[in-house]
């Protein structure tokens, strides 16, 4: 019996998108998502920059051809910073090449007030009329608020292309390419390759700032947090120098993009490189290892700080071996042990445990007992049970005089730490996988993004999450890190910048099935399908060339200090 219900009809001219909050929107079929956002702007507090449409994250540019639930993204969220940064670093090629033909900038690494640091290349440093004239020149590119247009192009004429503009790190990359076509963005007659959407228009970008930094300068943005606001620029000396560091190990290695290490591995290369970034970590080791070494007769306590994934274990281990080769019988003082019972732990604004904040730790009781240590008198430590979340009795330890005590957590640099134990003998490592090794000039590794990789790998393998459970739980690491680490990274006496140049072609291998179990249509999908797009650019790498106590071990297993231990109570 036929359902007078239902019957055939042509398409409706018009379509409906249901949003987040609840409302829906009716517009022409065929509209771009830009022109359905415009309306949605008004229940928004912060500037739509893109929109996840049906699961998938898409540019404003997409049309909307079928009914659909569409999440707005704004300058906010991860995703929309990241398109707002990266369209601005697109508007600042441009701007660079039109006021100074046959240089280029280079896009080096962050900086942690909210902006990339820029070296020019193939010619002198700007000065500050220069900086001022290329400020003057984006700000009107950016009120003319011309199309940004994005096109599929055939992998072989926009290798051509980057050829003929003198880009061999562009060329580089994409004779790697798997795929026989790359989308580029054009504005009038520029054209470059970007990793990632941007916004539809010149327009779009409403905030930044272009400082000069000497050397080089910096692109200021705002950060997500407070994407209305540029933040005070900051003085970061120890940081970048530490960045221009691994600069200098990469030249060293002759490695300065991702295109040139996957030439290395191509070649056969890669064993001497593998080996030369470990010496060349194993040589800063032995150098934080032989500071401390002349200072022991005051210093008792190296803390040993860094964000999540940055090998603070392994780095702990090595330079107790180091510290060993000097005489030095360092003792590994748990952090963990020293929480406060669960009942007295702070909450975040949800009203969960936070148990990255400082107060989280029972700060009184671990200097009392830090001091007993330093005096070489008997200490019975407390001992915390995660299970029941209350502390109780622990070993008694009584060390020697003149023992060095290696304290391994978030809050290492925190003064209000220890502050009962004189500054003289404390000792501050901060470590991080500051990531130098670009696709290319203008597109960056983030080092946010290696280390979430790690940590996906590290957590299926020794501790049971999903890479699901990973990426959830990943923004209030992050969180958590700004609020108690990147504050007081300059208190620290020495960074140590723990990224390999070859390890995201060592953890591919690993990571891609496992970002592949990932469910289409999570939150979660999203920075998976992210994460997959940096990983496809990587030639993998045998991971059996990867030395034994190599910090890399740490995440993909193998490492012979995985149960190394110092201490024996006697």
């Amino acid at each position: 019996m036929a359902n007078n219900k239902f019957s055939f009809t042509k398409p409706s001219e018009t379509i409906e998108i249901h949003l987040s909050n609840g409302q829906s929107i009716t517009g022409p079929r065929g509209a771009p998502v830009a022109e359905f956002m415009e309306l949605a702007q008004s229940q928004y507090e912060d500037q739509i920059v893109g929109a996840v449409i049906n699961g998938e994250l898409r540019e404003l540019v997409y049309p909307i051809q079928k009914e659909s639930d569409v999440v707005p993204v704004t300058v906010a969220m991860p995703d929309g910073m990241r398109i707002y940064r990266r369209t601005l670093t697109f508007l600042l090629g441009f701007a660079f090449r039109k006021l100074f033909p046959g240089a280029d900038i280079k896009i080096d690494h962050s900086v942690s007030f909210g902006g990339y640091y820029c070296e020019v290349e193939n010619r002198h440093a700007l000065s500050e009329d220069e900086i001022s004239a290329l400020k003057n020149l984006m700000d009107e590119i950016i009120s003319e608020n011309g199309e940004i247009i994005r096109k599929e192009v055939p992998i072989k004429d926009a290798i051509k292309y980057f050829i003929n503009t003198n880009q061999p790190d562009k060329v580089k990359l994409l004779k790697h390419r798997k795929k026989d076509f790359i989308m580029l963005h054009f504005y009038g007659d520029y054209c470059d390759y970007h990793h990632g959407y941007m916004l539809p228009s010149s327009g779009g970008v409403k905030l930044f700032d272009i400082q000069n930094l000497g050397e080089g300068f910096a692109l200021r943005f705002p950060r997500r947090h407070n994407p209305n606001v540029l933040m005070p620029l900051g003085d970061y000396p120890k940081l970048i120098a530490t960045f221009r560091q691994y600069g200098d190990w990469l030249e060293r290695l002759g490695i300065d993009s991702v295109g040139a290490l996957n030439d290395t591995i191509q070649d056969g290369r890669i064993r001497e490189t593998i080996l030369v970034s470990e010496a060349l970590h194993e040589q800063r080791i032995v150098d934080i290892a032989t500071r401390i070494a002349d200072r022991r007769d005051e210093i008792r306590v190296v803390l040993v700080a860094g964000p999540s994934s940055s090998g603070k274990t392994t780095s702990s281990r090595r330079l107790s071996v180091q510290l060993l080769a000097y005489g030095i019988h360092p003792y590994p003082l748990e952090m963990d042990n020293f929480f406060v019972d669960r009942d007295r732990t702070p909450r975040d604004k949800r009203g969960e445990f936070d148990f990255e904040h400082i107060d989280a730790i029972n700060i009184p009781r671990l200097n009392h007992d830090l001091k007993k240590l330093i005096s070489a008198e008997e200490v019975q430590l407390p001992h915390y049970d995660f299970h029941t979340g209350i502390s109780g009795p622990g070993e008694v330890v009584k060390l020697q005089p003149g023992q060095v005590i290696i304290v391994e957590g978030i809050h290492g640099l925190n003064p209000k730490l220890i502050s009962e134990v004189p500054e003289s003998q404390i000792y501050r490592v901060y470590l991080s996988a500051l990531t130098q090794l670009n696709f290319d000039r203008h597109n960056r590794v983030s080092t946010t993004d290696t280390r979430l990789i790690r940590r996906i790998v590290r957590d299926a393998r020794t501790r049971g999450y999903s890479p699901q459970e990973t990426i959830r739980r990943w923004e209030s690491v992050r969180r958590g890190e700004k609020q108690n680490i990147f504050p007081y990274q300059e208190n620290a006496n020495v960074l140590f910048n723990s990224a390999l140049v070859y390890e995201l072609a060592a953890l591919k291998p690993m990571a891609e099935p496992l970002l592949r179990q990932v469910p289409f249509g999570t939150p979660e999908h999203i920075e998976v399908k992210r994460l997959l797009a940096i990983l496809d650019w990587f030639l993998p790498l045998d991971t059996s060339l990867i030395p034994d106590n190599s910090l890399l071990r740490e995440f993909i297993g193998g490492s012979i200090l995985e149960d190394f231990s110092l201490w024996k109570n006697e």
